[in-house]
């Protein structure tokens, strides 16, 4: 199998694992309580894996594009968070449930966002480079979101030293040695062939992350289904409602087709796997079920992703704008 064989069935590696690991998950809980302790290894794993394939040292080029970055922008960090706000309302009175759909609804995806657009048609470069804006910008946003939207009444009392330590093991860190080793490389024959190697890796250890997190989180899911279940109409009124937002900024900044697909795709596609660890940080009587809220988020989205490969260049136009944007 070539690099190219294994990046094309990705999808379908990425589905056997889940059920894999949802099947380790119900049927052998040592294994799962052993897979708890790996999440945060492997999401390490899986950024500096996902970061070797940013050309940091050409961003500038990347991020030139005005008009994409605008729309890139306004819908994740204010169309998103508005419809977050009204969809969540309903659940004010489950403190527990209320703070993990936050947590994953308002961190628009750095890692397999970039697969996903790709296969619906759109301009998955434009989203690769635009990674470590949204990266930098979700986490500085996003403690003013659950401030306002949590609200002093829910009685959830958010520690900021986890999730900055979660920041600096699974972002900074990860992200100080891709750019170490995107730079050496250009230098080096030795760190060249250990970055290319690397590039074999981004769907194997997105692989590995989805095991680890569905592996040791979906007996919790199934034990507290009920618990969980004012959230599922939320995430699918997401999951119906965010191409809309992503296809409304797109329109706005006049983008063609390529980036507003991409737009499209980034707004629809939220950061589970990264805010997993950081739902693990909130205090330990909600941290369970919060937790659980946002495995249940992948699961569902999981399945939108599918629908949106095939929906999303049909509905989000044929380049209409002549010209590049910028």
């Amino acid at each position: 199998m070539n690099r190219d064989t294994l990046e094309q069935n990705q999808i379908p590696v990425y589905f056997v694992a889940v059920l894999i690991a949802a099947l380790l998950g119900l049927t052998a809980p040592l294994v799962a309580l052993g897979l708890n302790a790996l999440v945060t290894p492997t999401i390490a794993v899986l950024m500096y894996a996902m970061f070797l394939q940013i050309p940091f040292l050409d961003l500038r080029r990347g991020l030139g594009d005005k008009r994409f970055m605008t729309a890139l922008l306004f819908a994740n960090f204010v169309l998103i968070p508005l419809l977050v706000w009204g969809l969540s309302r309903g659940l004010a009175g489950h403190p527990a449930i209320l703070a993990g759909v936050l947590l994953v609804l308002l961190t628009p995806c750095i890692d397999y966002v970039v697969v996903f657009t790709h296969i619906g048609k759109g301009d998955s470069r434009r989203v690769l480079a635009a990674t470590p804006v949204l990266l930098l910008l979700q986490l500085i946003l996003l403690p003013v979101y659950l401030a306002f939207m949590l609200g002093s009444e829910s009685g959830v009392v958010i520690s900021i030293g986890p999730f900055v330590e979660a920041f600096l093991v699974l972002i900074v860190a990860p992200l100080l040695l891709a750019v170490g080793t995107c730079s050496l490389a250009r230098r080096s024959r030795i760190v060249n062939a250990w970055s290319d190697a690397w590039a074999w890796l981004p769907v194997p250890a997105m692989a590995a992350v989805l095991m680890a997190v569905v592996g040791s989180q979906f007996a919790a899911v199934v034990r507290d289904i009920d618990r969980l279940a004012p959230v599922i109409p939320v995430y699918i009124g997401f999951m119906l409602l965010a191409p809309v937002m992503g296809a409304l900024a797109s329109r706005l900044c006049r983008l063609p087709a390529g980036s507003a697909r991409a737009v499209t795709f980034s707004a629809s596609t939220r950061n589970s796997l990264v805010v997993l660890p950081l739902a693990l940080a909130l205090p330990e009587d909600i941290r369970g079920l919060a937790a659980a809220a946002v495995i249940t988020q992948t699961l569902v989205e999981l399945v939108g992703e599918l629908i949106y490969v095939r929906v999303i260049p049909v509905l989000v136009w044929r380049d209409r704008f002549d010209g590049p944007a910028n």
